[in-house]
């Protein structure tokens, strides 16, 4: 139960973030975009691969290089619809200045969500955690 109700708050969460920031979820979605994500710092942009061997998360930030930052990034499916959000594959990295974390190749044909969290690493009150649409 507690699983479901955390799925829950997390994906109003990011949803609310995207919603509430256009400029920041045009970032979030934008692939790669080393320029755009550079242009927010510590706000974790996000990307995703799929082909015909599965789906693979990528988020990265932009960071001072001396801020000892943290990016995790999460590929979450829904089973079914309404269902929970569960995680298939995550990454965290951990380094002073920008950081990237790449997911594991994973097979998802379920709705899918790609979702990161970033920022100073020893202040939690201040990483954010954003979202893509499911797709």
């Amino acid at each position: 139960m507690r699983t479901r109700i955390a799925a829950v708050v997390m994906a109003a969460a990011g949803i609310t973030g995207l919603a509430a920031a256009p400029a920041i979820a045009a970032t979030a979605t934008s692939g790669t975009d080393t320029a755009a994500c550079a242009a927010v710092l510590n706000r974790p942009c996000i990307s995703h691969q799929v082909d015909g061997g599965g789906i693979v998360g990528v988020a990265q930030v932009s960071a001072d290089p001396g801020q000892l930052t943290m990016v995790q990034v999460d590929v979450r499916t829904q089973a079914t619809w309404g269902g929970p959000w569960e995680t298939v594959a995550s990454a965290t990295t951990v380094q002073y200045g920008s950081a990237k974390a790449v997911t594991q190749r994973v097979t998802a044909t379920a709705p899918r969500m790609i979702c990161a969290t970033a920022g100073p690493a020893l202040d939690v009150t201040k990483q954010v955690t954003t979202c893509t649409n499911p797709f």
